[in-house]
């Protein structure tokens, strides 16, 4: 039976603001992205958020991106690659904190935003993470987008790696995901997402933006916490690929 990591960026919401329904949505995942203080998050959201995973019995992530809290860590900045690293090691620090206190291990790491992106396409940006994330932690599993340089940089170290797609994001020819600022870049419609993903897991395909097929080999599908329809896709996917009779599993059971 093929497996597929089901996972979610969680723990966004600061103080008075709340961002998602993180309650609703971790027990119908794999494994959760945790945001860690810097684009989002306070030390009580994490807390909980860390608290809620390991009562559901899913995969801990740090979800590390720029210092942006007013852009949502969206906006590039301009660092160099030992300042990315710094950037990592800090906010895994941050969680790691209350993952070892709730008596649980972090078990991988997700770039956020534009960190994400831009590593995904600039090698020395990716290597510094990866190697970062590699001195934290050398079991700690890297997701990076699908046939990026973050994934490229992984492997090029010997860190484990996991290969992520999106169910609620379009696709560029090259691979990358179509920029925010682009009309049609977040999928609403619910069967869209659900079509997509299927085919993703089962084809390794996926339609880009000006109608061709690009290859894309996925470990782990990530539904978007702060999207508004985040719970609805979660619901439908997981049930989508239950019926294709693909197995939804932690990362930790995927790479290996």
């Amino acid at each position: 039976m093929a497996k597929i990591d089901l996972n979610c960026d969680l723990g966004e919401s600061f103080g008075a603001y709340t961002i998602g329904r993180d309650q609703d949505v971790i027990p119908l995942i794999s494994s959760c992205n945790i945001a860690c203080g810097f684009h989002a998050s306070d030390p009580e959201v994490m807390q909980k958020t860390v608290r809620m995973a390991k009562e559901a019995g899913i995969g801990i992530g740090a979800h590390p991106g720029f210092p942006d809290l007013m852009g949502f860590g969206r906006r590039n900045l301009r660092v160099s690659p030992e300042e990315a690293g710094a950037y990592i090691t800090y906010q895994l620090g941050a969680l790691y904190a209350f993952a070892k206190s709730a008596g649980v291990r972090i078990r991988h790491v997700k770039p956020h935003g534009a960190l994400y992106n831009m590593a995904g396409k600039e090698y020395p940006l990716a290597l510094a993470i990866a190697k970062a994330v590699q001195a934290f932690d050398p079991e700690l599993i890297l997701l990076g987008l699908s046939g990026s340089e973050s994934v490229r940089a992984a492997q090029d170290i010997g860190l484990p790696a996991a290969r992520e797609v999106f169910a609620d994001r379009a696709y560029m020819p090259d691979g990358s995901l179509m920029p925010r600022t682009m009309e049609g870049a977040v999928i609403h419609d619910e069967a869209e997402a659900i079509r997509r993903v299927v085919r993703m897991v089962k084809e390794h395909k996926v339609t880009a933006a000006d109608g061709t097929d690009i290859e894309i080999v996925p470990d782990s599908i990530c539904v978007h916490g702060d999207n508004e329809k985040a719970l609805v896709f979660v619901t439908q996917i997981r049930a989508a690929l239950q019926e294709e009779n693909i197995e939804i599993a932690p990362l930790a059971e995927i790479v290996v």
